[in-house]
């Protein structure tokens, strides 16, 4: 019964990994590879990760510098980063590219902010979405004659305990990078 149960569990942990990923985009003022993560540059005719296509180094607190393995990269880099959500113009050299992160005004941080709390809402919503997944299917063994009463009110019992932890953590995320943000 518990191993058919851990695959919801696991997707409860994947939804929270996500949330992860999406809090390692977002820019806090200082200077963070990640917020480079979803980045993909036209590598001769293939869309390839910029990480592939250079060295990405943090010279300063608030300065990322991309060295392209190929100089003739360094116009397709520029453009991609110029068609992301990141909000910062590259300055290209001739040899590299820097993104200087300028610091982040009270507006700026109080949008993050929001930005942060609708991912960590749908991330919750994910979680549910898990939750009533996992019960349908137990549901539907008890129905099937697989389950008796006492085990679909046990495996409602794990499902909702994988649920609590699931979202406490994702509420833990939040505030902690929310206060992140927030913090000058």
């Amino acid at each position: 019964m518990m191993e058919e149960l851990k695959i919801y569990e696991e997707k409860m942990q994947k939804t929270i990994d996500n949330l992860q990923e999406n809090f390692q985009s977002i820019r806090a003022g200082r200077a963070n590879p990640h917020v480079l993560d979803k980045i993909k540059v036209n590598y001769y005719g293939t869309m390839t990760p910029l990480q592939q296509v250079g060295n990405i180094s943090v010279p300063e607190a608030r300065i990322i510098l991309i060295q392209p393995w190929e100089r003739n990269m360094i116009k397709e880099i520029e453009k991609a980063i110029n068609m992301s959500d990141i909000g910062i113009n590259p300055t290209n050299d001739g040899q590299s590219i820097r993104l200087v992160f300028p610091e982040l005004n009270e507006e700026r941080r109080k949008d993050l902010a929001k930005q942060i709390k609708k991912y960590g809402e749908e991330a919750k919503v994910s979680i549910r979405n898990i939750r009533r997944d996992a019960n349908d299917k137990t549901k539907k063994l008890e129905k099937d004659g697989e389950y008796t009463e006492d085990d679909l009110k046990q495996a409602d019992k794990e499902i909702q305990k994988f649920t609590d932890d699931a979202i406490k953590e994702v509420d833990k995320m939040v505030e902690v990078k929310t206060k992140d943000i927030m913090t000058v």
